[in-house]
């Protein structure tokens, strides 16, 4: 049986303490202790696009659980002419549900209603390509490395 998953946008002024600790806990889970990726998942001083308020942060929740995320970053964020969806993550004990497809729908969806007719540019992990191009994502690079895990560049265009 198929776990009904609860989704929630929201700014991240509009997160709970515990939304919060449960986001960072899962990007900790799956991008530093999983993937052995050690680099700071919080962004800098000068670059914080977690509280950007343009930002949105997309929930998924099972029985409680926070079992998939992502954020989604406003038009000159992390590129000047695209929107971007990054930090995507499925918890370990998820993985193989089709949870990562409905998440991607729930993103693309809140990215046409939030900010509409805009191209999104996300970098995704080489391994991923073909999850990216099922949901109208076009490879535009070569491989290149991100904290030493090989990534390509993707754009959905309008």
């Amino acid at each position: 049986m198929t776990l009904k998953t609860n989704w929630q946008a929201k700014h991240f002024n509009e997160l709970s303490l515990n939304e919060l600790y449960d986001l960072l806990k899962l990007r900790i889970d799956v991008f530093v202790v999983e993937q052995t990726c050690y680099y700071p998942d919080l962004d800098g001083e000068s670059n914080q696009l977690d509280r950007h308020p343009e930002t949105l942060h997309l929930l998924g929740y099972q029985d409680d659980n926070l079992v998939a995320y992502l954020r989604i970053l406003a038009k000159g964020q992390s590129y000047d002419d695209y929107i971007s969806i990054g930090r995507v993550a499925i918890a370990k004990q998820a993985r193989g549900s089709g949870l990562g497809h409905e998440l991607m729908l729930e993103a693309l969806n809140l990215c046409q209603q939030s900010f509409s007719n805009q191209a999104i540019k996300i970098s995704a992990q080489e391994h991923l390509i073909e999850f990216y191009q099922q949901h109208g994502f076009e490879q535009v690079s070569q491989m290149y490395l991100e904290d030493n895990i090989p990534h390509v560049a993707m754009i959905k265009s309008v």
